[in-house]
């Protein structure tokens, strides 16, 4: 379920990780908790997409 979205959650945690890595280069501490809080988001995503598998396996598991 959902690979596309899996997939921009990636990138959106790649391009975080980027964010936190030019404001650690330019010590912009902004940039950098922008980079981490887009980190976070990603992974929370991810997260809620291993629910829904978990969810729609056991519903296809019943069913």
């Amino acid at each position: 379920m959902g690979t596309d979205d899996r997939l921009e959650n990636k990138a959106q945690e790649v391009a975080g990780r980027g964010k936190e890595a030019a404001g650690a280069a330019m010590d912009d501490e902004s940039l950098k908790d922008e980079g981490k809080a887009d980190q976070g988001k990603a992974k929370l995503k991810n997260k809620v997409e291993d629910a829904k598998d978990k969810v729609s396996k056991k519903v296809d598991d019943i069913l």
